[in-house]
């Protein structure tokens, strides 16, 4: 079993640094949400992990299957209802309600192989099996 972990640095009310192995990131809010928009927000990271995910996995399922990928751009976008997150009453989650995936793929194959290759890949993907399934989070205190 691989362990991955990150660690991180409040610099702000909305702003944290991100060190994952020897790369550092910023996450932030945009202004209209408190911050300075020096980085993406936290579910704009979920979004970009999905699609970074699903490209390695894609290419992957590709090489295995002897297609070649000419080109391949992913876009995604997520309905999420903030009202939770700023402590108003809701019925809502606070996540994501519903993201959405839109894969433009150029390669030798069929239409019908992509999209196979596709289907696969949304099976073997671990940030979308991630959100697409309940996991386990659990939350330590530990005094600073």
């Amino acid at each position: 079993m691989a362990v991955f972990n990150v660690t991180s640095k409040a610099t702000g009310e909305t702003q944290l640094e991100v060190t994952a192995r020897q790369f550092k990131f910023v996450v932030d809010e945009p202004p209209a949400l408190g911050g300075e928009d020096q980085g993406p927000n936290p579910v704009e990271y979920v979004l970009g992990a999905l699609l970074g995910c699903f490209n390695v996995v894609i290419h992957i399922v590709a090489k295995e299957r002897g297609v070649t990928i000419n080109s391949l751009t992913l876009d995604a976008e997520g309905d999420l209802d903030p009202s939770k997150v700023v402590g108003q009453p809701t019925e809502n989650r606070a996540g994501y309600s519903d993201i959405r995936v839109t894969v433009r793929l150029d390669s030798d194959a069929d239409d019908a192989t992509v999209q196979s290759i596709i289907d696969e890949a949304k099976t073997r993907c671990p940030v979308s099996d991630n959100l697409a399934n309940p996991t386990p989070v659990s939350f330590a205190f530990e005094r600073a």
